[in-house]
């Protein structure tokens, strides 16, 4: 019933930025934490950025900060990750989960998560 699905992932030069867009169909979208986490080719799947029911509140990996911004839309069934500067090591596969536990946590791992969508292949080229 809860299947996020992500969307905006592409090829972008380093330096440059993309938006992604997570849709989360269902009444209960409202109530959930929402994350972003990622897996490179030959890595374990990593944080990245997550956002409270409200989006009053924001965890990010250190890798990440100042140059993500996560945001949401609960009026649009939506969660967002703004990825300016990009770099290389920013090329993986982006994964939208949610979190049943509505509030932020201090720290987020798989475990976490409850609902994944399938993905969306960011490449960032040198």
């Amino acid at each position: 019933q809860v299947q996020p699905a992500e969307s905006g992932g592409g090829v972008v030069q380093t330096g440059g930025a993309l938006r992604l867009s997570c849709a989360t169909p269902g009444r209960t979208f409202n109530s959930y934490a929402m994350a972003w986490f990622r897996q490179a080719p030959g890595k374990e799947r990593e944080f990245v950025a997550a956002v409270s029911w409200s989006g009053s509140s924001t965890r990010y990996a250190d890798s990440v900060k100042g140059r993500f911004t996560v945001s949401r839309d609960n009026a649009k069934n939506s969660v967002y990750l703004q990825m300016n500067n990009l770099k290389p090591e920013d090329t993986a596969v982006y994964y939208c989960a949610a979190d049943r536990v509505g509030a932020i946590r201090s720290t987020y791992s798989e475990e976490t998560m409850n609902y994944w969508g399938k993905g969306t292949l960011v490449t960032v080229s040198s």
